[in-house]
């Protein structure tokens, strides 16, 4: 019992240490002006995912996405991690636009 909680307890500070010590949102939207680009979350499925701009309709809140839901390009950083965004037909969505290449990407 002691030896799962304390490996609960890791993950969760592991997880923290991601987000650089602010909450790790769960469910469809991330946390209003307070998560940023690329925060780690977890979605409404309980999928591990990560905070964008457009996938969800979250009004101006970032987006939870699934991680299988994202592409991502280690080549390019935002926040500190590889910059990732939603998966729609045709391109990824970056805020309110649709964009082809991550290269295209608003970066901040």
């Amino acid at each position: 019992m002691i030896l799962a909680l304390s490996v609960l307890s890791t993950a969760s500070v592991i997880v923290e240490r991601q987000n650089g010590g602010r909450v790790v949102p769960t469910g469809a939207c991330c946390v209003a002006n307070t998560s940023v680009k690329q925060d780690t979350c977890t979605t409404a499925t309980g999928a591990a995912g990560r905070c964008v701009p457009g996938g969800n309709a979250c009004g101006g809140s970032l987006s939870c996405v699934a991680t299988a839901n994202l592409e991502c390009d280690a080549a390019i950083i935002e926040r500190g991690k590889s910059l990732c965004r939603t998966k729609v037909a045709g391109g990824f969505i970056d805020g309110a636009n649709v964009i082809t290449s991550l290269s295209q990407a608003k970066v901040n």
